[in-house]
């Protein structure tokens, strides 16, 4: 049997064979379409690295619940739809999945529903790189993470992964498991100690956000900060002042989209990709101010010491989406900030 690249292995979810988006490298297959653009060559178990030149651009968001399409309670299926074909359309390197890419991960009828939704990213051979949300693990742990490895084989069962990309160096946790104990904890700081002079920026993937104005008391929805990402966030915020790169993290899990500032380091909660959305109670002090509801992706403009990631909140009105830009944020490298503030 001939085996399918990696990124377009068929997967047998249902009674008819799905196409998936993975990670990995191979040659194409003509009858399924190219490898990405900008495959990733695994460099050693857990690392991953797209070879990437100049200036590029890449898409973090998360929070899909990919599910039946007559389903509009749980996730909202038009604005899924639009969402996949505005990142299409962007064109990006790659996609920060940051975790509740389908509903239910035990459900391989879900998975089979991300295939299908996310065909204009096959047809444009982008990369994804996903992490663990609490969904994948819906309801049946062990069933739900066996269909997320099957989705993505090329992690090789690694729950934590990272990726070298141009002058950015990206950090995937599972934050479904303690990420600041035992092994991740132990693989994170290794990565931490050991970040190559020539990055820029080190981006940080998780689920749950270190921070967020989020919380339970609103209507019964919403989701406060664990003491886990807490004490990430002290992590990189103590390092942050001598470490080269700088920090930007980006989560889901808030079905809303947030921004914080912290000791130097950037935080995006992106969780607006189609599950049931709500309002944020936003502090007075939260740089993006909004009482409405934002689904939304992020696009990541990567330059030399510098980037800039602008939200890109779409509404449906009478069926088609309306878009807009509603806030935008650039970024220097600390090394490229003490030389502006030496001029």
């Amino acid at each position: 049997m001939t085996r399918l690249p990696v990124f377009l292995r068929v997967s047998s979810f249902s009674t008819i064979a799905a196409i998936v988006i993975l990670i990995g490298c191979a040659k194409s297959h003509p009858a399924r379409g190219e490898r990405p653009t900008h495959p990733p060559v695994q460099t050693a178990p857990g690392d991953l690295s797209l070879k990437l030149s100049g200036p590029f651009r890449f898409v973090a968001y998360g929070d899909a619940r990919f599910h039946d399409p007559k389903d509009a309670t749980d996730s909202n299926p038009a604005v899924r739809v639009a969402l996949v074909k505005a990142i299409a359309d962007a064109s990006p390197a790659f996609i920060c999945f940051t975790g509740d890419i389908v509903f239910h991960g035990s459900d391989r009828k879900d998975w089979s529903v991300f295939a299908s939704e996310t065909t204009p990213w096959r047809e444009k051979h982008i990369s994804v790189f996903p992490t663990l949300g609490n969904h994948e693990l819906y309801f049946l742990p062990k069933p739900g993470l066996r269909n997320y490895f099957q989705a993505f084989p090329d992690l090789n069962n690694h729950r934590y992964y990272s990726v070298r990309a141009g002058n950015t160096l990206l950090l995937a946790l599972d934050s479904t498991e303690d990420e600041m104990a035992g092994a991740q904890a132990q693989w994170l700081t290794g990565k931490l100690d050991s970040i190559a002079t020539d990055v820029d920026f080190v981006f940080v993937m998780t689920h749950h956000p270190p921070y967020t104005s989020s919380s339970m008391n609103l209507h019964g929805e919403g989701h406060s900060a664990r003491a886990a990402e807490q004490a990430l966030a002290k992590l990189l915020e103590e390092r942050q002042p001598r470490t080269r790169a700088r920090f930007v993290v980006f989560s889901g899990h808030v079905h809303n989209y947030e921004r914080h500032e912290h000791g130097g380091v950037t935080y995006f909660v992106s969780g607006g990709a189609g599950a049931h959305a709500y309002p944020v109670s936003r502090a007075p002090s939260d740089p993006y101010q909004s009482n409405g509801i934002n689904y939304h992706y992020l696009l990541v403009e990567v330059d030399h010491e510098k980037l800039k990631i602008t939200m890109n909140r779409v509404e449906i009105a009478d069926g088609k989406p309306a878009w807009t830009q509603p806030d935008s944020v650039t970024i220097t490298a600390p090394a490229a900030a003490a030389k502006a503030a030496a001029q």
